[in-house]
């Protein structure tokens, strides 16, 4: 093993929770530890900025781990590796996501569902994550990225992509059947490709005309106001926005025993529910929590099979701060990502 001095890292960190436009985020010099036996130190590449990252810098999420550095979306390549990770070669292309540790003992995780597992622990929330030059991962929680496709367009599969894979199998879209996008940012404009790839008819439902547009671009059928009825009820729906307002309106669009699947990690509060009108007929409606490894394996799969068209708008790491404040505004259409040591390419 080759030690890098000195052992610091230029990385962002939520100084204090506030609105992203009050500027929440600091940059600062970190220690870095080196990798324990079952981890990898990556040299970051490329790291997604998602709406979970705005929720934790803004407060929505309570702080688990002080001056905390959010992001996980990273993309990069194994510098070390400790005793136990000796398969990853340094300069191994890897990804780590949200997932960063299970107990891998309690009933969730002998069952296979390690996202509910109640001692899981997240990247960019419970340790650092990827606003960083570097970065210190589990090894048995990465995912070997395959070469080609630049880190920009790998960086928002790993979380974007993964959780809106998990929400299809949530909201149990049938072969060939209608599915509803609700709000049109990074998760969804990756989601909605893979059903399309699937054979299903997507309608679109956002605010923006931008994201309207591009929905279409990507291949949905349909793409109206998020107030609009849908043009054919929908067997299947995932809400991807972040406004608990939308929920009834969504459960109402559904077809007789079609499912919603909430992805996002926070929703606001959502209105009384009319069982007649929302639920009745066997309409049911889901959470999303987290993923497992399966779920990010299989999604990496698919994205082999179905390469998606993946919308950046790149910010260099010097940027993080922008780029939060754009999310939050409304501001980016697609995907955010931050790029490490060049200029973004989006």
């Amino acid at each position: 093993m080759v030690a890098l001095s000195p052992r610091t890292t230029t990385a962002w960190i939520v100084d204090r929770p506030a609105p992203a436009a009050a500027g929440p985020l600091r940059l600062v010099e970190r220690p870095l530890a080196a990798p324990g036996p079952h981890e990898l130190l990556v040299g970051v590449g490329a790291c997604g900025v998602c709406r979970t990252d705005l929720h934790l810098a803004e407060g929505d999420l309570a702080p688990h781990l002080p001056h905390c550095t959010p992001g996980h979306e990273i993309v990069g390549r194994v510098l070390e590796a400790g005793p136990e990770a000796a398969d990853f070669d340094p300069g191994t292309r890897v990804g780590a996501a949200w997932l960063a540790g299970t107990c891998g003992e309690c009933r969730h995780c002998a069952a296979g569902r390690e996202n509910l597992c109640p001692h899981s622990r997240y990247t960019g929330w419970d340790v650092h994550g990827g606003y960083a030059e570097h970065v210190v991962v589990d090894a048995r929680y990465a995912y070997r990225l395959p070469e080609g496709p630049p880190d920009e367009e790998l960086a928002p599969l790993l979380c974007a992509g993964i959780i809106g894979y998990r929400a299809l199998q949530r909201a149990e879209l049938p072969a060939g059947g209608t599915l509803g996008v609700y709000g049109f940012g990074a998760s969804a404009h990756l989601t909605a490709q893979l059903a399309v790839a699937w054979g299903a008819t997507v309608h679109v439902f956002t605010r923006s005309e931008r994201a309207r547009r591009l929905a279409l671009e990507l291949g949905a059928a349909y793409a109206g106001d998020v107030t609009a009825a849908p043009p054919a009820p929908l067997d299947a729906a995932i809400l991807f926005a972040p406004s608990g307002d939308l929920v009834p309106l969504a459960l109402e669009a559904l077809d007789r025993g079609g499912t919603l699947a909430v992805a996002g990690i926070h929703l606001t509060a959502v209105p009384p529910l009319d069982y007649g009108r929302h639920l009745f007929q066997e309409r049911g409606l889901r959470s999303v929590t987290a993923n497992t490894r399966a779920d990010g394996r299989a999604y990496l799969a698919e994205t082999a099979r179905h390469r998606p068209v993946v919308h950046v708008r790149g910010y260099p790491l010097s940027r993080a701060d922008v780029a939060l404040a754009d999310l939050a505004a409304g501001r980016v259409t697609g995907a955010a990502v931050l790029t490490v040591g060049r200029e973004p390419a989006g």
